[in-house]
């Protein structure tokens, strides 16, 4: 990635000038490609051309050639280097493989006790494994702590087989939901990642897409990631015995409110990793790809980290005031109710603090009946010393009919 050095502190400054031009030109847009589940403050864009040249000056030193730092509740990029190259994911694979998984579980498909059958194929992965032998069964909530703990390959085969029927089917649902994050830079050939297929490839952008949607959409496999060590049981035909299972993410001990997310390494993609992790009620998403050993994983994911706690400060308006009831014409009742659609948050990068909020409720002074449940019936805007950071929407709580 070209990177510009700007001398003098008048130039500093007239980049930043300029760069705030463009911030409050440039329209908000959510990461997964449809409308935020928050609001955005209006001069923030999610990536921009400018964003990468001003991060790649002011933030970390990192040393593999690709690295996104997200915060997830916004999806906010806030570093970003070489993050839409093409490059083997590994194991990061998996993360693909649990939103799968817990989908599943989320539709009723499948349940936590369900029991799971091993087959020969799961049995035959190399790579990280549980040593899965053929026709053991273990339940679904097992299978998942082998594949977010110990990053077991037979038992992510084996999920996939249970959930698809076989494997290619799974994978075919895998490259669906890619599609539908809007990870337009990725494609998957197994659900583990220990191919070394050139058809095999995702990028950081997208890892953090994917990882976003499963921390954002299924919290609890934090519960899952953040575990350093664990033991299940096998039961086979030789009897039973306990096997150990440790994480292979170091960050959850060594770096401070890390709590995930997935790790991977093989000899074409290098050592990579998701993390995941918590400070002051922001959550960091740091994404590596291609480093060349773990201790460079660990130490550039740690850079990124300490650079996103430093440089941001989250507002979350948690009790934004009671709404009055809006007058109805010609309804079968003469008022309804409204309610807020969102929870405002809204991100600053650069160390702003938020004080002396303001809001500003917009509204019709009545409506026509029918109204229908959930509809946008107007906005609470919020603003900050006179410069808006966003808006969300009011909603109606009720229907009424004519």
């Amino acid at each position: 990635m070209k990177q510009r050095i700007f001398s003098g502190e008048i130039m500093k400054r007239l980049l930043a000038l300029v760069l705030s031009m463009l911030l409050f030109l440039c329209p908000s847009h959510a990461a997964w490609g449809q409308e935020p589940d928050i609001a955005v403050a209006s001069d923030m864009v999610i990536r921009s051309e400018e964003a990468k040249t001003v991060n790649a000056e002011g933030g970390p030193s990192i040393q593999a050639p690709s690295a996104l730092l997200m915060e997830a509740s916004t999806g906010q990029v806030i570093y970003e280097k070489d993050a839409d190259t093409k490059r083997s994911p590994a194991s990061i694979t998996k993360i693909m493989t649990l939103i799968l998984i817990f989908d599943a579980l989320d539709s009723g498909k499948i349940k936590m006790t369900d029991e799971v059958v091993t087959s020969a194929h799961a049995k035959s992965m190399g790579g990280s494994q549980v040593f899965l032998e053929e026709g053991e069964t273990q339940t679904v909530e097992t299978m998942i702590k082998c594949i977010v703990i110990a990053s077991g390959n037979d038992a992510s085969v084996a999920m996939a087989e249970h959930i698809a029927g076989n494997e290619p089917e799974f994978v075919n649902a895998m490259n669906k939901k890619a599609q539908a994050l809007g990870m337009k830079n990725t494609h998957f050939v197994d659900c583990c990642g220990l191919t070394d297929s050139d058809d095999h490839y995702t990028t950081a952008y997208d890892i953090a897409l994917m990882s976003r949607e499963l921390i954002r959409k299924y919290p609890e496999i934090l519960n899952y990631s953040s575990v350093w060590m664990d033991t299940i049981t096998h039961n086979t035909r030789q009897g039973s015995k306990e096997f150990g299972l440790s994480n292979t993410n170091r960050l959850i001990r060594t770096y401070e409110g890390c709590v995930g997310l997935k790790t991977g390494s093989t000899s074409k993609a290098k050592f990579c990793v998701s993390a995941v992790a918590k400070r002051k009620g922001i959550t960091l998403i740091a994404v590596v790809m291609a480093a060349p050993d773990s201790r460079t994983r660990v130490k550039d994911a740690s850079m990124l980290f300490d650079y996103g706690f430093a440089k941001c400060s989250l507002y979350t308006d948690e009790n934004p005031g009671k709404l009055p009831d809006l007058k109805v014409i010609k309804g079968i009742k003469e008022k309804t109710t409204l309610t807020f659609g969102k929870t405002f948050r809204c991100l600053s990068t650069d160390g702003t603090t938020f004080d002396k909020i303001k809001k500003k409720l917009i509204l019709p002074n009545e409506v026509k009946a029918p109204v229908k449940k959930g509809q946008k019936a107007g906005e609470l805007v919020y603003y900050q010393e006179n410069r808006e950071l966003g808006r969300i929407p009011v909603i109606y709580a009720e229907n009424v009919k004519k």
